[in-house]
C-alpha cells in the first residue's frame, strides 16, 4: 500500500457516474492519494492508517508541527490512486502491472477508509476506479509519501 498524504486547508474530488455529477469536500486535514495492492493485508492497512491519523504535522499554538489529525479535529479525503504502483524503470510509458487485481485493491482501499471512520475521523472518498478531478489546497506545503512495501523509485 502506498499513500501520498497532503496536509490541506481544503480539498475536493468530483466525478461523473451514470450521467450524475458527484463530489466530496473537506476542510482542514488531509487529502490522501491511496494506492492499494491486492496483496496488502489487514495488519499493513491498519498500521498505515494509524500512522497517518497520528502524524504530528499540524501546527500547535507556538507554530510547531506537533498536533495530529485527531488533535485538530481534521478530516480526510481518501482518493484511490492506482498509478502509485507505476513502474517507470523502463521506457517512458508507466507499467501498471504491479497495481494488482482491482477487485482486491478495492477491498483494501475500503478497509483503509474504514480505519479512519473507526477512529472517528470525518472521512470522505472519491469513487474507486473512476476518472476524477481532485483539487488540493496544500497547506505548507506539507506532502509525505508513505509505503508498506519496499518502494523502488529509480528511473
Amino acid at each position: 500500500m502506498r499513500v501520498v498524504a497532503q496536509r490541506v486547508t481544503a480539498g475536493s474530488v468530483s466525478w461523473e457516474s451514470a450521467g450524475t455529477e458527484h463530489s466530496a469536500t473537506v476542510g482542514r486535514g488531509f487529502v490522501l492519494l491511496v494506492g492499494a495492492a491486492g496483496d496488502d493485508d489487514s495488519n499493513a492497512v491498519r498500521r498505515l492508517a494509524d500512522k497517518i491519523i497520528d502524524l504530528r504535522v499540524f501546527a500547535d499554538e507556538a507554530g510547531k508541527m506537533n498536533l495530529s489529525l485527531v488533535d485538530v479535529g481534521g478530516a480526510a479525503l481518501v482518493v484511490s490512486q492506482f498509478t502509485l504502483f507505476a513502474d517507470m524503470s523502463k521506457g517512458r510509458r508507466p507499467s501498471l502491472l504491479k497495481a494488482g487485481d482491482p477487485g482486491r485493491a478495492e477491498q483494501v482501499y475500503g478497509e483503509f477508509v474504514r480505519q479512519f471512520q473507526a477512529r472517528g475521523i470525518e472521512t470522505h472518498t472519491g469513487s474507486f476506479g473512476a476518472d476524477m478531478l481532485v483539487r488540493i489546497e496544500n497547506d505548507g506545503p506539507v506532502t509525505l509519501v508513505l509505503s508498506t512495501d519496499a518502494w523502488a523509485t529509480r528511473v
